[in-house]
């Protein structure tokens, strides 16, 4: 009776962190990270005393709701770097990451917040920038990018990207893909090209110094 009360237990606290990271996802998504704890325990169905057990900080909460995101975006970058034209391969992360970051605006906020305690998050972010930085340079040096681009650019483009707001998830895609053709055009390496205003320093503190190698 006591080993089958302790499964049931168990099993409770499961289904209800399961609900919590799935109403998560779903309100970050759309209404970005300002979201209050307590809208996240109401949608998820328990009581804010449950969440808090669960997730005691929205920064637990938030790098635990975005976990497959992160890994999705680590595929992206990692079917990029693997490409014999690297320009190619910048193209392919642009346009994925924004498909990515248009379906869940959230995760752009997440990608460009920094998270002290959550050392995985960063890890696997961190990742992400050196390696989008990588394929810039190797880009660069094929001639396709234009010699004024930084990491920061992408950054940029995925805040602009994640302000698309649509009717419905198959418009914001398609506006998405549209607005990632139109970023890609202006990163093309042209001799008409004119220079670019200042840098302005988007992506988190911890991140790369734009010369690190990706293995």
């Amino acid at each position: 009776m006591t080993d089958r009360l302790s499964h049931t237990l168990r099993s409770d606290a499961l289904d209800n962190r399961e609900r919590i990271l799935e109403a998560a996802r779903a309100v970050f998504a759309v209404d970005g990270l300002d979201v209050p704890m307590r809208e996240v325990a109401r949608r998820a169905g328990v009581a804010p005393a449950t969440l808090y057990r669960r997730f005691p900080t929205k920064e637990m909460l938030v790098t635990e709701a975005f976990t497959e995101q992160m890994y999705a975006c680590r595929a992206v970058v990692d079917e990029g770097l693997a490409d014999p034209d690297p320009w190619h391969g910048f193209c392919l992360v642009i346009e994925k990451m924004c498909e990515l970051h248009a379906r869940d605006r959230g995760f752009t906020a997440a990608l460009t917040s920094t998270f002290p305690n959550a050392v995985d998050f960063d890890a696997r972010r961190e990742y992400a920038l050196r390696a989008i930085d990588e394929l810039a340079r190797r880009a660069k040096e094929a001639g396709r990018l234009r010699p004024d681009f930084v990491l920061d650019d992408v950054i940029l483009v995925l805040m602009a990207n994640s302000g698309i707001h649509a009717t419905s998830p198959t418009t914001q895609v398609t506006a998405s893909r549209r607005f990632a053709a139109l970023a890609i055009s202006a990163f093309q390496a042209s001799l008409d090209v004119s220079p670019l205003p200042p840098v302005a320093r988007l992506a988190p503190p911890a991140s790369v110094s734009g010369r690190s190698q990706v293995g």
